[in-house]
């Protein structure tokens, strides 16, 4: 069974992999660009991921980004749990429902409870990919992508669907379609995984179109159009759930962490976290200190 190295490299790969994980508490938080899966056939697990906490339970199969760091903070003790991580660009090109895709892509976890049989059937799926991608060819492992692929479409279709628009109140828009082709997934994926890797940096749509070969207000459409965000947007993101993850588990001073974040101005930052969080950065910190 596998655990989290902490000496490994920021950012580096897991790769197309299913292993059986023993969970430890991460002195930092963990962050690659995978989709992650995990499946508990018992004991729980929480995650801080995003800034807040998330607790995964026995019977759930689960997934999310793992461009979004995360960090187990608590578990029950012998528990040990499967993940699987699937890279961005292939789970990109499977396209999957919107429904799906988009709140991933806005760092939700989406989990799925399980039937008893249900849970068997997954056990079973998750020990033979282990075992395929031990000893795998390319074909075998493309077995385990179709496989892996067919196990994530069933959990989409059990989502809900948006609802449907009547004809009274349905409002005229263009559609927009989110079809891209190889090139163009490979320039979105290399914009997410900038930003993710360099959020708190000074970074600039100008700086990021030039990173990738794009012009600016090319990149900005392509971003648009693959994750239905701005590339503005997701980068504010992924700095205010860093700030999160200060405030609920540093002293270090706000305005610090405004900063750190990669804000640069506290005026920007309170607006951008009172406008995600639905409050204060002070409010923050007393809500989670209050709840520990």
């Amino acid at each position: 069974m596998v655990s989290f190295d902490p000496t490994r490299p920021d950012f580096s790969p897991y790769g197309f992999a299913c292993v059986r994980w023993t969970p430890s508490p991460m002195r930092r938080p963990d962050h690659h660009n995978e989709i992650e899966v995990n499946m508990l056939t018992k004991g729980w697990v929480t995650y801080l991921l995003g800034g807040r906490k998330v607790r995964l339970n026995a019977g759930q199969f689960s997934v999310f980004w793992a461009a979004i760091p995360h960090q187990i903070v608590d578990f029950e003790a012998g528990m040990s749990y499967y993940v699987a991580t699937i890279p961005f660009a292939w789970f990109l090109q499977c396209r999957l429902p919107e429904r799906f895709v988009q709140p991933l892509l806005r760092g939700e976890v989406l989990s799925e409870k399980l039937s008893r049989e249900r849970v068997r059937h997954d056990q079973e799926l998750f020990t033979q990919w282990e075992i395929d991608l031990v000893n795998s060819n390319d074909e075998m492992r493309h077995v385990v992508m179709l496989e892996m692929e067919a196990r994530l479409r069933r959990m989409g279709a059990t989502l809900p669907a948006k609802p449907v628009q009547t004809a009274a109140s349905a409002k005229p828009t263009r559609a927009r379609s989110t079809a891209l082709h190889g090139g163009e997934l490979n320039k979105v994926e290399q914009m997410a995984c900038l930003i993710a890797q360099r959020y708190t940096e000074q970074l600039t749509v100008t700086e990021i179109g030039k990173e990738v070969g794009l012009h600016p207000n090319y990149a900005m459409g392509l971003f648009k159009k693959a994750f239905g965000t701005t590339l503005i947007d997701y980068l504010t993101h992924h700095r205010v759930s860093h700030a999160q993850r200060l405030l609920a588990t540093t002293d270090e001073k706000i305005v610090d962490a405004a900063f750190s974040s990669g804000f640069n101005s506290i005026s920007r930052f309170n607006e951008a976290f009172r406008r995600a969080c639905g409050c204060t950065p002070r409010e923050y910190r007393r809500q989670h200190t209050a709840t520990n």
